[in-house]
């Protein structure tokens, strides 16, 4: 588990220095992999508004030659091999003089025919992810052209990274981690889950059945009319960087920020594509599952399934359908969470099974707090909503009974 030393303060009165954070965790039994400190970073390093992009041609990889704002009184050209920005993006452009992590200086240097003035960069080239398929691209109106990206990306955060027990499955959220060290150090703990109000709801979200004791608690909340199109703000998808987790878009972005803040796994499905009544049930002989990384399962009696009226469109607590993933698209939609409590064991050996490990079966297989799925999907809807806008719907689905845990003595 790795988390940004900045997100549990926001839950820790008088948080230590990052070493001293560290120290805590090991008195209270955690084992540290590693301390990731804040990357190294020096002279100039602005936002930028790309203005103009020219496709190099006869080349054996795509090369763009891109005119960039950067608060100067003209653009600066650049060259840049990636193609995940267009026209009119803000991006974080390495000026000459800067000193990227690793002591890789950018100068300006003739090549493709051009001068280019600087670089456009990656979060891998900034040192906060490692992702490195495409530039980092800010969601619209985080800053203007020539504003100081050094804060705004939080390049002065480091990242601890911690090897969770099994027995210890609540320190698979920042939630667990940061109520820990609070007791380590003595100070002041804020639930997140405290600032979560979980109002009355009148009738269903969506109809579901548990059809079997695999599923001990299923909660679905609905939000009609969100934009697939908003962007995630830059303060989440920094969060989910430092996390080791890439960041898709804003409904699959929030969903996996709640489970890294509560321990929640979640999902969310497309409701105009589903069909019918969710019933959780076993699998039949005969059935497969193309499951959202592409590949078509063989389904196992065994298995837990998530199912409407088409057939499975869910391996339960491990991974999602690709029959009712959310798209890409531009008009509205409407996003139906799934918050639920799955069977640890069941999990485990769907999980194994298919060969098929992902953050939400690592945390099921170490049991989830069954008093969580309201919580996380009233969390999960009001940040689409704040973002994507759209509508929280009246109703919500809570079927099932998990019994509470009993509090250790």
């Amino acid at each position: 588990m790795r988390v940004l030393q900045s997100w549990l303060s926001e839950h820790v009165t008088d948080l230590p220095s990052v070493g001293a954070t560290a120290d805590a965790f090991v008195r209270v039994g955690f084992e540290i992999e590693e301390i990731h400190p804040a990357p190294e970073i020096t002279g100039p390093l602005k936002v930028g508004r790309v203005l103009e992009i020219e496709e190099l041609t006869d080349l054996k990889k795509p090369i763009r030659w891109c005119q960039v704002d950067v608060g100067e009184p003209a653009a600066r050209g650049v060259i840049c091999g990636a193609t995940n920005f267009a026209v009119g993006d803000l991006v974080v452009v390495t000026l000459p003089g800067t000193v990227l992590p690793g002591g890789f200086e950018i100068t300006a240097r003739q090549t493709y025919g051009h001068v280019s003035d600087g670089m456009i960069a990656s979060v891998r080239e900034l040192g906060i992810g490692a992702d490195h398929a495409g530039i980092l691209v800010l969601p619209p109106h985080t800053a203007m052209p020539g504003d100081d990206a050094l804060p705004l990306i939080g390049a002065a955060d480091p990242v601890i990274e911690l090897n969770i027990n099994p027995d210890r499955g609540y320190a698979f959220s920042v939630r667990g981690l940061a109520r820990e060290i609070a007791t380590a150090t003595d100070a002041d703990f804020t639930d997140p889950t405290s600032r979560v109000p979980v109002k009355t709801a009148d009738g269903d979200a969506w109809p579901v059945t548990l059809a079997d004791d695999g599923c001990l608690r299923f909660v679905a909340r609905r939000v009609n009319g969100v934009d697939p199109r908003a962007a995630s703000p830059w303060w989440m998808q920094r969060r989910l960087l430092g996390a080791g987790m890439r960041p898709i878009s804003l409904i699959v972005d929030v969903t996996n920020y709640v489970m890294l803040e509560l321990g929640q796994p979640l999902h969310a499905y497309d409701a105009g594509r589903l069909s019918g009544p969710i019933v959780v049930r076993r699998a039949s002989l005969g059935e497969s599952l193309t499951t959202l990384d592409g590949a078509t399962r063989k389904l196992d009696p065994d298995d837990l399934l998530i199912t409407d009226d088409s057939g499975p469109i869910g391996l339960a607590g491990v991974m999602g359908g690709a029959s009712t993933e959310i798209r890409p698209g531009i008009d509205p939609i409407d996003v139906l969470i799934e918050a639920a409590h799955f069977d640890p064991a069941t999990v485990a050996r769907g999980a194994r099974r298919h060969k098929l490990p992902s953050e939400a079966s690592r945390r099921f297989e170490r049991t989830v707090d069954p008093q969580l799925p309201p919580v996380a999907a009233e969390r999960v809807a009001a940040l689409l909503v704040e973002h994507g806008g759209g509508t929280i719907a009246d109703g919500r689905t809570d079927v099932g009974a998990a019994p509470a845990i009993a509090p250790v003595r």
